[in-house]
């Protein structure tokens, strides 16, 4: 009997297949305008695009648009690439358009699909970026597809790692930007670091789709990118807590060496708090959980962690004055590679060695909230549907299945359990062997790198030839790739996912002549073609004879849609294909999940060795048990991103007031604003309300108004005189201080001090912002003992956070006030100093330059050495015959304080 749910689907359909229904009259409406577009010029092709890109800028919509849109597009990618896209690629560039992730199996050609939308909504102006997992990716799809959107005349850029600013500046101003997900978050990062508008690489945040989007937004979502920078010298407090820790007992901390954590109990709290009051770390009445006590809170538990964790010649060995860690799996020293927060600092503490500085982040955020900054936002993959709640969720995405072009013909075994991993790899290794006697191609998928060289020492025992794909170059993982459907090919690999390259039957023409005119270049290349496109004819039939690829993995994953995505390699656009997965009771999944009551059932029922049991109701065990792994990873991104969240509502707050900043012509007004709250604060500080006028610090506000103002003004007279009120002094003061600001801007220059207050603002909040991110991260990795105390520590977060950065802008408000306030012009006295200061640096430099030369010539037994400049009592200003031969960086000696090239050296 039918259950009610799926008795509903019958009658009403799946969500799923009424968003396929209801897109299929889009995809006729394009295919009935295919005929009107094959008969433009290529030129008219490119007159469309600007149509139609005027109709966008006079307020059509995009929907309205796209049937047209889409046509022009079909066309121009089947003359630039001989490619005409499938009724079933249109329509997942319609779902993309929408703002969904659209499933697409392996091979049925998610690049291609990615131009439809991204023309469309590049039609704006405002750019669109495609993301790729790796850079060769990136660099491949930008010039293979960058001639669809050439022949449309849109422009097409590449940013990756290591380019001119210039040319990746130039890569975000096109209609279309290709890049890694690394190098975007990265690039919006250092955008947010810069001091003018003209400088920023990401203008607007429109449109972006995610190819391999499972992989980016939830396999690397927990994931933060982090710019970082060396912090300040904090080697004293690391020592002094250091001296702190030998004082406790173990009954007043815990270990928990499976989880390799350890936490105070509650009378080492105590008992920490008195010792630290005691010495002066935390104020009388000073607490633990205040938020004041933080970074001495953060320095603690480091401490203890070192103390307690972390013994030496086991985790680590002391070699020429430095910690070096240990690598807990092969027992080899990692050279160069420190534990980050602070960690490394407390073992070097420990040990009495030299303390390292330490790195702070300057700028950071995760891929979650990156591309949650995205007006609309797209993915592409070929496995989502598993994780369609948690894209719903966090990025309220809608996962849509994308009909294939061809039904899939894959055979998909059940699951063969074995007792033990030995007898697992033995069937493995008789599989392997059978299918490669009858030339049907392998895939071999492991979980590690060890696994994979394991099963290639085994092949190479029988002696069957094979390829090893792990870790190495993306350029050569795509030919390997590539060639892994040749007849008897065998293949091992690691991991199946974002590979960007199909595995088709009978192995890749396009490579092959590659080859064949790379080893030969007198070739002709026609002759070539046709010769190996026969030979990959009569290949692929042998292929397609032997059952077509086979799928071989080793181990279930914890997540079913890396299984899903090996397997998704096999039975490509409708080709025969194979997958199996063999599994024993020793393999992780098998091991967490209860297999030693299964083992006993196996007992029972008498499995001999070598035999497997093999049922649908162990397929479907194991799929609920990775559902539940799924669930649970889930739920920790989640709690993350919940705190991770608290954060990027401040970084919006910040980058967008930098940004406003940048924008704006006159600060004036802001800083003006700004004072007027730091007089306010003074005023609460040293006369509150409600006192009277003998009860005032005048004492101390006239201290604070020279400080914090520059002003040196008879403030105590003031309070002294009959009927003054606060508001009266604060009258005063604001007046004085106007007065100074005019003097200050007359005396800079209205365009000089503009730039002054934008320098001004700048540096501050770039400064406050980098000693705020540490004071979080500190927060964040203590917040977790106030659960001891029943109290819940997101909300305790979320509370301390805001207050932390209240108390940020405060500070903020007051440096910038105190410097407008004590800044000034140099005077032409000290600015001939400062210029005969730095010509005298520079002269010492040289002349140090010249002790090292004539050393450098003696010890080569030169007969000569070089002939020394003049010295700088030599030079006259006045007199260029006397200045020698300045280099064309050095300060020009005219004392103008300008480089020798842009004064007196400069190229008429």
């Amino acid at each position: 009997m039918l259950g009610l749910g799926t008795l509903a689907k019958k009658v009403f359909g799946t969500p799923n297949d009424r968003k396929i229904k209801a897109a299929r009259p889009l995809v006729e409406q394009i295919n009935a305008l295919e005929p009107e577009y094959e008969k433009l010029s290529d030129a008219g092709l490119i007159e469309k695009t600007e149509e139609f890109r005027k109709r966008a800028l006079d307020g059509e919509s995009l929907d309205s648009l796209l049937p047209e849109a889409f046509a022009n597009c079909r066309e121009a990618a089947r003359r630039a690439l001989g490619l005409r896209a499938f009724d079933v690629q249109l329509m997942g560039g319609i779902f993309l358009h929408q703002g969904n992730i659209a499933e697409m199996k392996t091979g049925e050609g998610k690049t291609l699909v990615a131009t439809f939308p991204a023309y469309l909504n590049a039609l704006t102006g405002k750019g669109v970026h495609i993301v790729t997992v790796n850079e060769y990716l990136a660099k491949r799809d930008s010039e293979w597809m960058g001639k669809v959107f050439g022949a449309l005349g849109l422009t097409t850029g590449v940013a990756w790692g290591g380019m001119g600013e210039d040319n990746k500046r130039a890569a975000y101003a096109c209609d279309i930007t290709y890049a890694t997900n690394n190098e975007l978050g990265f690039d919006y990062l250092r955008d947010n670091m810069k001091s003018e508008l003209d400088q920023i690489f990401q203008k607007h945040h429109n449109f972006a789709i995610v190819d391999e989007v499972d992989s980016i937004l939830i396999d690397e979502a927990r994931t933060p990118l982090i710019i970082s920078g060396p912090a300040q010298d904090r080697s004293e407090m690391y020592q002094s807590i250091d001296e702190v820790i030998p004082e406790l007992n173990p009954e007043h901390y815990t270990i928990d060496e499976k989880t390799r954590s350890v936490t105070f109990t509650d009378e080492g709290n105590e008992f920490i708090e008195a010792l630290l009051q005691r010495k002066g770390f935390l104020e009388e009445g000073q607490s633990l959980y205040d938020p004041e006590s933080t970074t001495v809170v953060h320095h603690l538990n480091n401490g203890l962690r070192a103390h307690t964790l972390f013994q030496k010649d086991k985790e680590y060995v002391v070699a020429n004055g430095e910690v070096v860690l240990i690598d807990e799996f092969t027992g080899r020293m990692m050279q160069g590679r420190r534990l980050s927060d602070g960690l490394h600092q407390a073992i070097e503490a420990k040990e009495g060695l030299k303390i390292q500085p330490e790195n702070t982040t300057l700028a950071s955020v995760t891929f979650q909230n990156y591309f949650r900054l995205y007006d609309k936002l797209a993915g592409m993959t070929g496995t989502a549907a598993t994780e369609a709640e948690e894209f719903m969720q966090i990025y309220g995405l809608g996962v849509v299945e994308v009909p294939t072009n061809r039904g899939v013909a894959r055979q998909d075994d059940d699951d063969k359990v074995f007792r033990t991993a030995q007898e697992k790899y033995a069937a493995m290794i008789e599989e392997i062997r059978q299918a490669h006697e009858r030339g049907q191609p392998v895939l071999v998928g492991t979980t590690s790198i060890e696994k994979s060289e394991m099963f290639s020492r085994m092949l190479t025992e029988i002696g069957i030839k094979h390829n090893v794909l792990n870790a190495r170059e993306h350029e050569r993982e795509a030919q390997i790739v590539s060639e892994a459907g040749r007849f008897g090919a065998v293949t091992i690999a690691t991991n199946m996912a974002g590979r960007g390259t199909d595995i088709q039957l009978g192995g890749n023409v396009e490579l092959k002549v590659l080859e064949a005119i790379t080893e030969d270049p007198n070739l002709d290349p026609d002759d070539v073609r046709s010769r190996i496109e026969a030979e990959h004819e009569d290949e692929k039939k042998k292929v397609l004879e032997a059952g077509g690829l086979f799928v071989l993995a080793s181990e279930r994953h914890e997540s079913r849609r890396i299984d899903n995505q090996l397997r998704g390699r096999s039975g490509r656009q409708g080709d025969p294909g194979r997958s199996a997965f063999f599994l024993s009771l020793e393999d992780d999944l098998m091991r967490i999940f209860g297999s030693d009551r299964l083992d006993r059932v196996l007992k029972t029922l008498g499995l001999k060795d070598g035999e497997a049991i093999e049922h649908p109701w162990v397929n479907k065990s194991l799929e609920r048990a990775q559902a539940k792994v799924e669930g649970r990873n889930f739920d920790i991104r989640k709690q993350l991103l919940k705190f991770d969240d608290v954060m990027n509502d401040q970084r919006k707050v910040i980058f967008g007031q930098r940004r406003e900043i940048m924008e704006a012509e006159d600060l004036h007004e802001i800083t003006v604003d700004m004072r007027d709250e730091v007089v306010d604060d003074l005023l609460d500080q040293y006369l509150p309300e409600g006192t009277y006028a003998d009860q005032w610090n005048t004492e101390g506000l006239y201290a604070a108004c020279i400080e914090q103002l520059g002003l040196d003004v008879p403030v105590i007279d003031w309070c002294e005189e009959d009927g003054v009120d606060d508001e009266d002094v604060r009258e005063r003061l604001i007046a004085a201080s106007d007065k100074l600001l005019a003097e200050k801007k007359e005396a800079f220059g209205e365009e000089n001090m503009r730039m002054v207050e934008k320098q001004l603002l700048l540096q501050a909040i770039d400064a406050k912002w980098r000693d705020h991110l540490v004071t979080l991260e500190h927060l964040r990795s203590v917040v977790g003992f106030r659960g001891y105390a029943q109290r819940d520590p997101l909300n305790e977060y979320k509370n301390e956070a805001f207050q932390l950065f209240e108390a940020m802008l405060d500070g903020l408000r007051a440096e910038v006030t105190q410097k407008l306030s004590l800044i000034r012009p140099l005077t032409d006295e000290e600015r001939q100093q400062m210029v005969a200061q730095m010509a005298a640096q520079q002269q010492a430099m040289q002349a140090a330059a010249r002790a090292a030369a004539d050393e450098s010539a003696q010890e080569l037994g030169a007969a000569e050495a070089p002939a020394a400049d003049q010295t700088p009592s030599d030079i006259d200003p006045n007199d260029p015959s006397t200045w020698g031969k300045p280099g064309r960086n050095d300060l020009c000696p005219c004392g103008s304080g300008k480089k020798y090239k842009h004064c007196h050296g400069k190229l008429n």
